[in-house]
């Protein structure tokens, strides 16, 4: 792939904030609009079952006020594919997702919910929207993508970026390699490949230099780091060190 990835910046935590004492402060869709200004290619955002963050107000307004594409994270279920159908955002990426669960915790066992995700996948296409499927790196999770009809998948960062805060080595290495294999092997497969989940400035560049990844999607490092330096520098420090990776420094604004 020439270039660098694209970067979608998820901005699922700005709404976390704003709902733990309820009100419209600070509000997610302007955090995307500063997004947006920083450099960013994309939106993405969560809409799961409990609302514990992004509303369905606030999918109406990223449509509405953002000129950025929006990639909406998705559970596959029938109330999830109807919101999906009628705002029809650019991407849906089907996640999987339990209500206990404080994030999500692994890749979506595209191979075992085959028959569960056929109809949706083939749904959100036919509305010309762009399908992806969050899956660990694995070949049999590239395969049942390729199978489904997805056109594009997100291979899930957690474990290798886990390791790495936990200074395991030779696991972190490990997970890489398998992350390197998955790009290869989607690619080769016809798939648009893309990464994430716990990336942040220490772990993005390896998962960035894999030449077939077309986008990184990070959200949580993000909001946390605009704590401490603002929104727009988090941003724009992700994309240079993202940049770096491939061997250019090109800004967003040289691209534009």
């Amino acid at each position: 792939m020439n270039g660098y990835p694209r970067l979608g910046v998820n901005i699922d935590h700005v709404a976390t904030i704003r709902n733990a004492r309820g009100g419209e402060h600070p509000d997610p869709v302007r955090a995307a609009e500063v997004a947006a200004a920083a450099g960013a290619d994309g939106i993405t955002a969560h809409l799961r079952e409990d609302r514990r963050h992004i509303r369905d107000a606030d999918i109406e307004r990223l449509m509405a006020e953002v000129g950025l594409p929006l990639n909406l994270e998705m559970a596959a279920t029938p109330e999830m594919l109807n919101i999906a159908l009628r705002h029809c955002p650019h991407a849906c990426c089907i996640v999987p997702e339990r209500r206990e669960e404080v994030t999500t915790e692994g890749g979506l066992d595209a191979a075992g919910l085959h028959n569960q995700l056929k109809p949706i996948v083939a749904r959100l296409g036919d509305a010309g929207i762009r399908v992806s499927l969050f899956i660990n790196a694995e070949r049999c999770q590239l395969e049942a993508a390729k199978s489904l009809g997805a056109p594009v998948v997100e291979l899930h960062t957690g474990a290798y970026c886990d390791a790495a805060f936990a200074r395991e080595n030779a696991k972190r290495d490990a997970e890489l390699a398998r992350l390197a294999t998955a790009a290869r092997e989607g690619a080769a497969l016809g798939l648009e490949v893309h990464a994430g989940h716990g990336l942040t400035f220490d772990t993005v560049a390896p998962v960035a230099a894999l030449p077939e990844l077309a986008e990184l999607n990070i959200g949580h490092f993000l909001i946390g780091e605009a704590i401490f330096t603002g929104l727009d520098a988090s941003i724009r420090r992700m994309r240079t060190v993202i940049a770096e990776a491939r061997g250019t420094a090109t800004t967003m604004k040289d691209r534009a």
